[in-house]
């Protein structure tokens, strides 16, 4: 019996027959409405007053009406409760009812992973940065330019790399890009042979390759990063990897393996890629600095804007290997796929007036405390899961019981709640083990005032110990 102390309605209910605790509570409701006792309209006990009366946990409870609400057994709305629906009528005996066909769920949390707090945007130091450069342009500047971007902004590059990335580089060795994606295309059209990837990575990086014709060879990831060691079986002339914070397991390449994948290149003449996309924020250690650092003529550097300042931006830079340079331009063109001049402008001076360093710091702030307010959160609802790569970056690895990413993510999409699993981030041809029951979380996506109750909706997605 529950007594519905927060508004709902008495409710008794014989949680019987096989099945789980969520199996048969959904049986039960089912029957409850479907016979007749629970009248349309009829308001349903919150999940804690009726996990508490029934003697089982608040997320099942939270996961059957979720469920139910999705068959069109129940209807919910935020701040309403949960209801009876309407429809839901007393069905003539012998007559069976099919649940409703699932409509397309409404994103109210965004936790998908690495994509910063759009709401965060400088808005007054950028157009502030705007008009200075603009007034500061030549003229020149608005004509025909050079296809490997304003020297304005590589001038700057050269300068803030060095500094916080530990890159060594010149201006005319910088190539301005419209971001990550782009300059890989680029660099596909002067690759040859197999490349070599993180066997956890992004599918639309290894399609990107893929597409170019080039083969992916997968290399095992562990708590170290990619095992470099097996590079050489790989056949592979370059390497792509993502080293001061593997993506999206969230570890770093240990420093041995930073100096083999050197040694590699150095001896084979191959290449790393090296994609920083995330370098700026460390919470709990020492920045990580740059492979390209140890070798800059067996390094090719990616970097952009996208998780610092904005993804729509589309502004971001390779530092490439100095027998690259002429090749990577004529790639890109004499006048198409360039990145808007205004926008380079205005990012030099971002930069090179300090706006950028402050920007970041204030950033790396907001994320921490977000990072700290999850692991909390976590401890403390759901203390029976396993949180990792919450070093750097702007996103966690959850690791759930096996087996139960599918339905995590499901209950997930019920509550309103994007959400990414690991499974689709292994490459196909991988020796690993999957890594099932993994999610990853985003926490640089939702604006501030939103975060506390998207980590309520995480938490009643998550499974049930044991």
């Amino acid at each position: 019996m529950s007594s519905g102390p927060e508004g709902g309605s008495d409710l008794h209910l014989e949680l019987t027959g096989e099945g789980g605790a969520r199996v048969r509570l959904m049986r039960a409701l089912r029957e409850a409405i479907g016979s007749g006792r629970l009248a349309p309209g009829t308001r349903l006990p919150p999940y804690r007053a009726l996990a508490s009366d029934l003697g089982i946990a608040r997320n099942t409870v939270a996961a059957a009406y979720a469920e139910l609400t999705e068959e069109g057994w129940l209807t919910a709305r935020q701040g309403s409760g949960t209801h009876v629906a309407h429809r839901a009528a007393p069905l003539e005996p012998g007559h069976r009812r099919f649940p409703a066909r699932p409509t397309r769920h409404r994103v109210t949390y965004d936790l998908m992973p690495s994509s910063p707090d759009a709401s965060a945007f400088p808005r007054t130091s950028w157009s502030a940065s705007a008009r200075r450069a603009l007034a500061a342009a030549p003229s020149e500047a608005f004509g025909v330019g050079d296809p490997r971007g304003r020297p304005e902004l590589r001038g700057a590059l050269v300068e803030y790399l060095a500094r916080t990335r530990g890159v060594r580089t010149e201006a005319d060795r910088i190539v301005i890009c419209s971001g990550f994606a782009h300059g890989l295309r680029l660099v596909c059209q002067v690759l040859r042979g197999p490349i070599a990837v993180e066997s956890y990575g992004l599918g639309f990086h290894r399609s990107i390759l893929t597409d170019a014709g080039l083969t992916t060879m997968p290399l095992t990831v562990d708590a170290r990063g990619a095992r470099i060691e097996e590079l050489p079986a790989t056949g592979a002339r370059a390497v792509l990897l993502t080293p001061a914070h593997q993506y999206p397991t969230g570890g770093a390449l240990h420093p041995r393996r930073r100096a083999a994948v050197i040694d590699w290149a150095r001896v084979t003449g191959g290449l790393l890629l090296e994609d920083d996309y995330d370098g700026e924020f460390r919470y709990d250690r020492e920045p990580v600095g740059a492979v390209q650092g140890l070798d800059p003529d067996s390094v090719i550097y990616f970097g952009s804007t996208s998780k610092s300042l904005s993804p729509a931006l589309r502004l971001g830079w390779m530092v490439l290997p100095g027998r690259l340079v002429d090749d990577i331009v004529a790639a890109k063109g004499s006048r198409e796929l360039w990145s808007g001049v205004t926008d380079q402008l205005t990012l030099a001076d971002f930069i090179a007036g300090g706006a950028y360093d402050r920007q970041l710091r204030r950033m790396r702030g907001i994320y921490r405390r977000r990072r700290d307010l999850l692991t909390t959160v976590l401890a403390e609802r759901a203390p029976h899961i396993t949180i990792s790569g919450i070093a750097a970056g702007l996103h966690a690895v959850l690791e759930l019981p096996p087996g139960t990413e599918q339905a995590a993510l499901r209950a997930a999409r019920r509550l309103g709640l994007a959400l990414d699993g690991l499974s689709p981030y292994l490459h196909p041809d991988s020796t690993m083990p999957p890594r099932d029951g993994l999610v990853i979380v985003g926490y640089g996506t939702p604006p501030e005032h939103a975060f506390t109750a998207a980590l309520d909706a995480l938490c009643l997605a998550l499974p049930d110990p044991g």
